[in-house]
């Protein structure tokens, strides 16, 4: 078996396998119940590299990740829950818990729109020409859609969507809300990589068209500084279920038992370095 390559901490690039997790209905609107297994595939490996499950119920959305165990040997194919994201669109807040510290982290929605102006001004004074592009705000001219499809090119960079309607408008905007959020809180807890600019654009682009995403390729070049030594490529494959499944309810309540249990720690706590048996992170479906 192909021996996975790991990646490299704080690069968690915002390929579009995004874990479609709904922050909630907006209003007048009935909250949306809807599950969605996401792979993530690095270039050439069979196997994923990241997987996750998210499960969209009563106005909230429960992202479970999982990430190669670090008690078996390098290229084996287990992974095992690293992280649980609460997404919790009413309070304005989301709550981030680390399964095998037994820890959690509150981050309120206002702090990742300070940061979303932050990342703007820096990426647009930049001297790189990617991260330039990246820094938006008009990405109208760099995209292409079909009816079932959607890519946006950059300087050496493609983003390619391959989407499916969405069982509904609430479910279509669920998920913008979620995946906006989502690629903000990558940026914040794990910082690197592209500017969440382009992924923003996508995802409006998804929702106008009341889509979810399918497939999506991220290709970008690997020689390119300061973002070398990522795969060039990755695809995330997403699994989209208008209902829950048997086992769903049960798994979220055992996550709101450990988030009960888990003590909360400030966020430079929480993303200190995690223990030394614990596998390095890597990109994540989504972000």
């Amino acid at each position: 078996m192909r021996v996975r390559r790991p990646f490299p901490i704080g690069i968690r690039v915002a390929c579009a396998c995004w874990l479609l997790a709904a922050a909630g209905a907006g209003a007048g609107e009935a909250p949306c119940t809807m599950r969605v297994e996401s792979e993530l595939f690095a270039t050439g490996d069979e196997e994923p590299v990241a997987r996750s499950l998210t499960v969209f119920r009563a106005g909230v959305a429960w992202d479970f990740l999982e990430l190669p165990r670090a008690d078996v040997a390098a290229g084996d194919a287990r992974l095992a829950v690293r992280e649980i994201v609460l997404h919790d669109p009413a309070r304005e807040r989301v709550i981030v818990i680390d399964p095998v510290r037994h820890v959690k982290t509150e981050i309120g929605l206002i702090r990742l729109e300070r940061l979303s102006v932050s990342l703007a001004n820096w990426a647009r004074t930049t001297d790189d020409k990617l991260v330039r592009w990246a820094g938006g705000p008009d990405f109208s001219d760099d995209f292409t859609e079909t009816d079932d499809g959607l890519e946006l090119v950059g300087p050496r960079v493609r983003y390619a969507v391959a989407h499916v309607p969405a069982p509904s408008s609430a479910a279509a905007a669920a998920y913008r809300r979620f995946a906006d959020t989502a690629i903000l809180l990558k940026a914040l807890l794990h910082p690197g990589g592209l500017p969440p600019f382009p992924r923003l654009a996508v995802n409006r682009r998804l929702e106008a068209a009341g889509a979810l995403p399918a497939e999506v390729t991220l290709e970008i070049d690997g020689r390119l500084a300061p973002l070398a030594g990522r795969p060039e490529r990755l695809r995330c494959v997403h699994r989209i279920h208008p209902r829950l499944l048997g086992g769903d309810l049960d798994r979220v309540q055992d996550a709101e038992a450990q988030m009960a249990a888990a003590e909360a720690v400030d966020l430079a706590e929480f993303v200190a370095q995690p223990p030394a048996d614990a596998p390095e992170r890597q990109e994540r479906p989504g972000s």
